[in-house]
Parts: structure tokens; sequence; C-alpha cells
């Protein structure tokens, strides 16, 4: 195991309060009704994330949207005609599809919505971090702000984390990994790579439990467990499934299995009811006895998104006085959108049968 960046402790961020959004029926149906006019008046589509909320994932599916990852929302909004993007996310997401889609408006609901790891990985720290070692191939997960993925030589997600890095490694790379610490192990593990890791987490997965999560399988033990690698290693141990978003969605669908413990963001659920009516999906612990709650995996900066703080902002938009919108110096952008080409550039490759990465 190569040895991690020497920082004195570890990045402490602190979540915000989670504040989910309630709505009566009445209240719902209102709001999707203004929200539709508005985005036709606007000529905006728009793309949400896995993890928000199931009324946000509905109004883009019948608005002609998309639900996804945070790479397939940008990509969609590129191909795209409308004008305007609307991101229901993190800040990260909206700063992915600006940079892919600069010639469009991108607008977010609430531009506060963060992410634990983007904040646990500053810009300036981080291109120190690169100075410090200029024989290293730097590799950013896709969870950075742009100025980070600016800076970066690959940016990667992580449904295809492991096969840059493994291609990477045979090419006779030494690399440098940023920001989460669990999913840089977990591609090092695979890969065999050598690489320096940055010590960031994700709030959400970082809190998943062995122990606890062995014990609900014991209770489960026909349940099919899967994993999102941003999780602990101990966790991981104990999948039957590790992947991204889009693979565990998948996994759902094709295992035959009736159950399954799920350890990521519980917002997924949505579209894995959607994908498989007739499984039954159990939150994966992230506490033991005597915690407040038994698995709290929700993150509380997506659920800053909202049908209110959406209608809001398209209103402001309709107005000519939207604060919302993502703004990124061209200097930044046009570099982060060379380190994510190279991702799109393999991933075209590979899919061609160009690049073979063998055993």
């Amino acid at each position: 195991m190569s040895p991690a960046f020497p920082v004195p402790v570890r990045p402490v961020i602190q979540p915000p309060p989670m504040e989910e959004e309630v709505l009566t029926d009445e209240e719902r149906t209102a709001l999707k009704a203004c929200i539709k006019t508005l985005m036709k008046q606007q000529d905006a589509v728009l793309v949400a994330h896995y993890y928000t909320s199931a009324d946000l994932q509905d109004l883009a599916e019948e608005t002609g949207g998309c639900v996804s990852d945070s790479l397939e929302m940008a990509r969609f909004g590129h191909a795209h005609p409308a004008k305007t993007l609307i991101v229901a996310g993190v800040k990260f997401m909206g700063e992915t599809a600006k940079i892919l889609n600069p010639e469009k408006r991108v607008i977010m609901p609430d531009l506060n919505a963060d992410c634990s790891l983007d904040l646990a990985c500053p810009a300036d720290a981080f291109a120190a971090f690169c100075d410090a070692h200029p024989d290293r191939v730097s590799v950013v997960y896709a969870n950075t702000s742009a100025a980070v993925k600016a800076r970066a030589d690959w940016v990667v997600t992580s449904g295809i984390a492991a096969k840059i890095v493994k291609y990477l490694h045979q090419q006779g790379h030494k690399l440098l990994w940023a920001p989460d610490r669990h999913l840089g192990a977990y591609v090092q593990r695979v890969s065999g790579a050598d690489m320096l890791l940055w010590q960031g987490s994700c709030v959400v997965h970082e809190a998943f439990k062995a122990e606890s999560l062995k014990k609900l399988h014991a209770e489960h033990p026909d349940a099919a467990v899967l994993v999102h690698p941003e999780s602990p290693e101990s966790v991981i141990a104990l999948a039957d499934v590790v992947g991204s978003t889009t693979q565990l969605i998948e996994a759902v669908r094709r295992l035959p299995n009736r159950e399954f413990i799920v350890a990521t963001d519980n917002g997924i659920f949505h579209k894995m009811h959607a994908a498989a009516p007739g499984k039954i999906l159990l939150e994966a612990p992230t506490a033991g006895e005597g915690a407040t709650c038994l698995s709290c995996a929700h993150c509380p900066w997506m659920a800053m998104n909202g049908l209110r703080k959406l209608a809001a902002v398209l209103d402001s938009v309709n107005e000519g006085r939207c604060g919302n919108e993502i703004h990124i110096e061209e200097s930044i952008r046009a570099k982060a959108a060379i380190s994510i080409q190279r991702m799109l550039d393999f991933a075209a490759a590979e899919k061609a049968g160009q690049i073979q990465l063998g055993d």
C-alpha cells in the first residue's frame, strides 16, 4: 500500500442540518404545474441526480429530462437542444454541466448544495499536492470543483476509475489520487497501482458500519449486498456487488435475489424501485446500538434541492434576476474540459475494443 498524502489530520467537513422538503399533494401538483410552464418559457430541461428527491426525479422524466449520475447528466444536457440546463444535485454537478456545455445557461435550485468531497479538496491545496509530486499523474474523482479538475491530468467517475487507473498503471505511471480516500484505496487494491491518496471522504458513505451490516445480513441471509466504493474497506469487503450508482441500479434489476441491502444514499431507492418493482430494498446501517438512527444515509446537501426552490429560481430567471447560475472562468473551464475529455475518449476507445486492459 502506497503512503497517503502526509496531511496532519483528515479534512473535517461539517454537513448542514438535514432539511428535506415536505409537500402536500396539492402543493406538489401546483408546484409541478408552475415549474413546467416556466421551463417552457425558458427553453429549459431538468437533469436530476439519483440522490435527489422522488419529486425532482419524477419531474425530470415527466418533462423530457433525465435522472442519472453526474457525468451522464452533463452529457444529456449537451445532446439536448434546450438552451437552459437545470441541474438538480450538488454544485460540482452544475459545474461539470457548464464545463461540457459552455454555450448554455446552467442553473441550480440551490448553489449552497455542496459536497463533502469537493469541500475537502481546495484547489490551492490540491495544486500544492501536485507540485510536490511532479513525477506523478494526477487523477481526480468527478466530485471536485472545476478548479481542481483544471489542475488534474484525468477526471474519473466511480464506474470507470478502476479501468483508467489500471490503464495508467500498465503504462508505467505512478499516480496522485483525490479526493476520496476510500474510493482511492479500493481502486488501488483492484488495479495494483502506485497511488498517493488524498484524505477526503463522503459523509454519507463513510458512515456505513461493517459490524451492523453483518448483523443485518444475518437477519436477511438471502439478500444481496450492494456497496458504493466510496464506502470503507470493511464494508466493501462484505459486498456482493461493488459499483457506481448506475451499476448498483442495474444489479437490482439483473440479479435474481428478492432482497437487497444497499450501501449508498437512499435517494437511489426511487430509481431502484422503478427498475425492479418487485424487489425489497433495505438500507445498510450507518450506526449501531444507541444511535439516533440505524441508517441516516442521505446527503444533506442533496436534500437542499426541492420543488419550491426550483420554482423560485425559474421565476427569478423569468424576471431577469437569477442568482443561481453557474459561472466558470473560461481559462479554468477549458482546462477542466481537457481532463474530462480524456476520460470520455478512454471510455469510447475501450468500448470500441481499442484498449485492452488484460487481467
